[in-house]
């Protein structure tokens, strides 16, 4: 048996369910809320009898469908469970925070610049190989977006957007890694752009 592509690109509606078929899928929740229900006012009933005090049936049958709803409406919110013991937590989350199970994504990037910026603090090498290409990509991605130009296919536009001081710190290795101040007023300026 062979098939073509307009019967592979063709739309076919799938045939409709039978009546009979989805009612105990749809109807299994509804037992189950009003069991559940029944069985706590009936205890609720119990106990306040006990203790001696009477209260309308309808009064108790909505505070503890009140109470389920809020139950049910607090755990579809709450935040996933913590990871079994031994597990390893996923890299860029820290220790006692609520967010188990997905990544940070500021912290992520973040990290992306704090380890190699710690890392050459002190040394201009590194910080030229490292950190000085990082920041001219960042740039060239600027310019891009902003103006649709990159240092490299047009330096004499590149160069009058940027301005002096950014094009020949990108331009040029510095004797020292620059200091915190310098480098928020490289980003700031980039961020101008």
């Amino acid at each position: 048996m062979s098939t073509s592509i307009d019967d592979l690109l063709s739309f076919a509606e799938e045939p409709a369910e039978e009546p009979g078929e989805a009612r105990p899928a749809r109807l299994r929740p509804v037992l189950r809320l009003l069991a559940v229900t029944a069985a706590i006012v009936v205890v609720v009933v119990v106990v306040l009898r006990a203790v001696g005090l009477q209260l309308s049936l309808w009064i108790i049958v909505a505070a503890v469908l009140a109470v389920l709803a809020v139950r049910r409406v607090t755990g579809a919110l709450s935040p996933p469970p913590p990871p079994r013991t031994g597990a390893r937590a996923p890299a860029g989350e820290e220790p006692g925070t609520w967010n188990w199970a997905t990544r940070d994504a500021l912290r992520a990037a973040i990290n992306g610049w704090e380890r190699p910026l710690d890392w050459c603090a002190g040394n201009r090498e590194r910080f030229t190989e490292r950190v000085l290409p990082r920041l001219g990509e960042l740039a060239d991605e600027r310019l891009r977006q902003k103006h649709g130009i990159t240092r490299e296919s047009d330096p004499a536009r590149a160069r009058t957007l940027l301005g002096e001081p950014l094009w020949t710190f990108l331009g040029t290795p510095s004797r020292r890694p620059p200091s915190p101040r310098d480098l928020a007023a490289i980003v700031a300026e980039l961020e101008k752009l």
